[in-house]
């Protein structure tokens, strides 16, 4: 179907940051699709997002240029989560592209800069679900990022055109005990509500620190500092995480 520009609902980034405000929101957060299409609606609301004390992220492909970078970071960026197809066959086979350098690129990037990030490996049954794929991007994640940047691995279910079964959770089990052999401190699932890896545990003592189910975080354990309260390691968390009851 053809764009209808004249049809299109368009929120002012005024309304936007009320919006978020009037709700609650501690911050915002641009998504689906890909955000940098949105990039100066983007700086524009970031802006005045700040000015009301809020935070604010992207959720990213990670084709991002440095110049993109440093102007969303200046505008108000805190936060990237860069997600990773996969390895560079990965990137050729299903994404045209001759090289799955760009994230890492961007990630990097985004670290030197100061942002807070996350990288998201979406497992797909038969793509980049195998114990090779995973462990190609966790020795990226370690080398590009450090042991302290967390990754997600999340659970594939078949849309529109891609029809191979939903991941199998113990394939998504296999990839956080390898990523955390492999030497990642915090590393999650994702897409699988309840799951005990979607939640924080220190990466000294184990003890558990954050406790979620999907969305929500139902337990909050961490001492001042966002420290953990065993044994006195640092979590590198951005902000205080308040546990909120609506």
């Amino acid at each position: 179907m053809e764009p209808r520009p004249r049809e299109a609902v368009y929120v002012p980034p005024e309304r936007l940051v009320w919006m978020a405000e009037r709700a609650g929101d501690e911050g915002l957060c641009v998504s689906f699709n890909e955000p940098a299409m949105l990039f100066e609606y983007s700086l524009d609301a970031f802006k005045l997002a700040k000015q009301r004390g809020l935070y604010n992220t992207y959720v990213s492909n990670g084709y991002l240029t440095t110049s993109a970078l440093r102007m969303l970071k200046e505008a108000g960026l805190d936060a990237i989560k860069v997600d990773v197809k996969g390895g560079r066959e990965v990137y050729r086979r299903f994404c045209a592209a001759l090289s799955d350098e760009p994230p890492w690129k961007a990630a990097r990037e985004a670290r030197r800069l100061g942002l807070h990030v996350e990288v998201v490996n979406l497992l797909v049954r038969g793509v980049n679900d195998d114990e090779d794929s995973v462990r190609a991007v966790v020795e990226e994640h370690l080398k590009s990022l450090g042991p302290e940047v967390p990754i997600h691995f999340t659970r594939y279910f078949p849309a529109y055109k891609f029809t191979a079964p939903a991941t199998d959770v113990r394939r998504l089990e296999e990839a956080w005990r390898l990523a955390k052999r492999m030497g990642v401190w915090y590393a999650y699932l994702g897409n699988v509500p309840g799951h005990s890896y979607e939640n924080t545990y220190c990466h000294r003592c184990g003890r558990l620190l954050i406790e979620r189910i999907g969305f929500k975080a139902t337990k909050i354990d961490l001492a001042e500092g966002n420290r953990c309260p065993g044994c006195g390691e640092e979590v590198p968390i951005v902000g205080r995480p308040v546990l909120k009851r609506r």
